[in-house]
């Protein structure tokens, strides 16, 4: 069993200006956090947690690649990943997000990146991923066009109309 407790930074353990944390993020890893959208994948996730004056800043770069559904044929494809974010953590009363900002119990003092690495992954997968052109399951692809085929009501290479079109046609054409 995967453990998501090293993603668990305690800030008030800090003692230098700039502490760095890096992760190595394989398939295990997304089954922990039960990712929906990617089934495997093999990243390397670098942290640069900077102290300041009151809160701290949360530097991620993060690298490698994902594997992921393609939306045309469902085969798995590889999605390379390059994304670095930033957030910026505060001590307050409640756990609390906002944007860039999150907010952490000052009597914990526990920020958790598990989460925010995830979301930082998915947000940076295109909307639509689909193999590159010929690179579909040739197969898939077949069945699509066969029932793409069928409901655009295409059949042996004639249109049917709708009779209700067919009728303002006649309309139209006693012009």
């Amino acid at each position: 069993m995967y453990s998501l407790t090293p993603f668990r930074i305690d800030l008030k353990g800090l003692h230098d200006a700039i502490t760095r944390f890096s992760f190595r993020l394989t398939d295990a890893y997304f089954e922990a956090i039960d990712a929906l959208d990617i089934r495997k994948g093999a990243l390397d996730a670098m942290l640069c947690v900077k102290k300041n004056e009151g809160f701290f800043e949360v530097d991620f770069h993060i690298e490698g690649e994902v594997t992921i559904a393609c939306d045309l044929c469902l085969d798995d494809m590889q999605q390379p990943i390059l994304t670095d974010n930033r957030l910026i953590v505060k001590y307050g009363p409640t756990y609390a997000e906002e944007d860039d900002l999150v907010t952490v119990c000052e009597d914990e003092g526990i920020l958790d990146v598990a989460w925010f690495i995830y979301e930082f992954i998915v947000l940076n997968i295109p909307i639509r991923h689909v193999h590159a052109p010929g690179k579909c399951n040739p197969a898939m692809m077949k069945v699509l066009e066969e029932h793409s085929a069928s409901r655009s009501g295409v059949e042996d290479g004639e249109a049917t109309v709708d009779p209700r079109w067919q009728a303002l046609s006649k309309l139209n054409n006693k012009e």
